[in-house]
């Protein structure tokens, strides 16, 4: 049956049907298409636009295909998409009363409830595997609050820290990519149906209701906007964009830190492969692989941006375009989210090589600047100078900063300022040492294990309040 036999008088061209078919891509809304049907049906009855029969009937057909899955359904590339395939389904089933459960409604606002409707689960799903992740960086952490290790700037030795430190910066990353997600959510939970075409319908049907029985919170209260906004995809993507931009920089150190010049972790076999030549080789596939992927969520964004910049109100095919980038970004940022937790809870830490890259290249030099202004009440630049000096001769003739003692510490002041430090020996240990160097920087978010251990604390209460939240709604 040709539904829309009216205006046209002939089917559309085939291979023109193909060019313009969703149904590649339309499963994702294919349970929201039937929920959004059945609400839209039940208020139209309620209201006694139309007969509770024939409601009944509509829905029982509907409740039916859900049931039974898509794969009951002719998805031919001559039906334009998911929403006349459905509605044939019902109508082969129902007859011509099937037409009644679109009364009032257009396939506009239609698509744009689903949209919303499955993208709201999508978000979910992705908030839930977030949490995960940063459920198993904090585990990770309570297991490596002494473990150190270097930190970098500009990928040079930097300072002293802890693994554990190191895991709970991306704990707190990810903790704002899901309160990005969880505000963008705010603004797809809201309901277009009822929008019609563009200009609603003349119709009296009941959008309160509608809303509550699709369990949004509230409904879009202008109609042009309900049908042609997509901003609420391009905010989504946005969020999965910091998401896996997040996951490429810890796959990023995974690769680095695996190599045999920092030789800090060792990842397992099973997300690792080898080379086709050289035998030798264990190589961070996965990880790689995650970090490309990156960049395919990003053109996603372009994409969609792309698309809209252009677009007078209100619907325009182009809209249909912009859905594909959607659910591949949804799809892409949930494996990756997944996968990269996976692997990384496989990671194996050399704890004295960390010991080893900490101690090796002057990186609790900032600690005995640090000290010599504590003790001697002068100036940090000026200490900053006598270090900076101190550092150049170690480096002249290959020492490092355990080496350090009064004696050669008073020698460089002297060169700098003209007047000896007369530090203590126990002193300048004290500073140099890493374990300690870490116990001293107990200034809230800093990487001494008490101020880690408040951390993991907080972060633990905070997963488990967001996890109960979010199964419960």
């Amino acid at each position: 049956m040709n539904l829309r036999g009216g205006r046209l008088q002939k089917r559309m061209d085939e291979e023109a049907a193909k060019f313009t078919s969703s149904l590649e891509f339309d499963h994702h809304i294919f349970h929201a298409d039937i929920k959004c049907n059945i609400a839209h049906t039940r208020m139209l009855a309620q209201e006694r636009i139309i007969s509770e029969k024939t409601a009944n009937r509509i829905i029982k057909v509907l409740e039916e295909l859900e049931k039974e899955g898509i794969e009951a359904l002719n998805l031919d590339p001559s039906i334009e998409d998911i929403h006349m395939a459905i509605e044939e389904y019902v109508t082969e089933r129902v007859g011509e009363e099937a037409g009644f459960m679109h009364t009032g409604k257009s396939r506009n606002d239609q698509v744009a409830t689903d949209l919303r409707l499955a993208l709201k689960e999508k978000i979910r799903e992705i908030q839930k595997e977030l949490l995960h992740f940063m459920q198993l960086l904090v585990k990770m952490a309570e297991d490596h609050k002494e473990t150190i290790i270097v930190g970098y700037t500009h990928l040079q030795h930097a300072q002293v820290t802890t693994f554990a430190h190191h895991l709970l910066a991306y704990a707190h990353a990810f903790k704002r990519d899901y309160e990005r997600l969880k505000d963008t959510y705010s603004r797809v939970d809201v309901n277009p149906l009822g929008s019609a075409a563009l200009t609603t319908t003349s119709f009296p049907i009941n959008r309160k209701l509608t809303t509550r029985l699709l369990g949004f919170s509230d409904y879009m209260e202008n109609s042009m906007d309900a049908v042609s906004s997509r901003d609420f995809i391009a905010e989504t993507i946005f969020d999965l964009s910091m998401i896996a931009a997040n996951l490429s920089r810890i796959c990023e150190e995974i690769i680095l830190w695996s190599t045999y010049e920092f030789n800090l972790i060792e990842l397992a076999d099973e997300f690792s492969s080898t080379s086709s030549i050289m035998p030798q080789k264990k190589n961070p596939d996965v990880a790689e692989i995650a970090r490309a992927r990156t960049s395919n969520i990003y053109s996603n964004l372009m994409g969609v941006l792309g698309i809209l910049k252009g677009l007078p109100y209100t619907y325009n095919r182009d809209l249909q375009e912009v859905t594909p980038h959607l659910w591949d970004a949804v799809e892409t940022c949930y494996d990756m989210i997944h996968i990269v937790r996976r692997m990384l809870s496989t990671v194996k830490v050399d704890k004295e090589r960390g010991f080893e890259l900490a101690i090796s290249n002057f990186a609790t030099a900032t600690d005995l600047a640090d000290a010599i202004v504590k003790e001697r009440k002068i100036p940090f630049r000026t200490a900053h100078q006598i270090v900076g000096r101190l550092i150049n001769h170690l480096i002249n003739e290959g020492l490092s900063l355990l080496d350090v003692d009064t004696i050669l510490l008073d020698k460089i002041s002297e060169e700098v300022t003209g007047e000896k430090l007369r530090l203590d020996n126990d002193i300048i240990r004290r500073v140099i040492d890493p374990m300690e160097n870490v116990k001293a920087r107990n200034v809230p978010g800093g990487p001494s294990p008490r101020m880690v251990e408040e951390s993991i604390k907080k972060l633990k209460t905070y997963i488990k309040n967001e996890l109960k939240s979010i199964t419960s709604s």
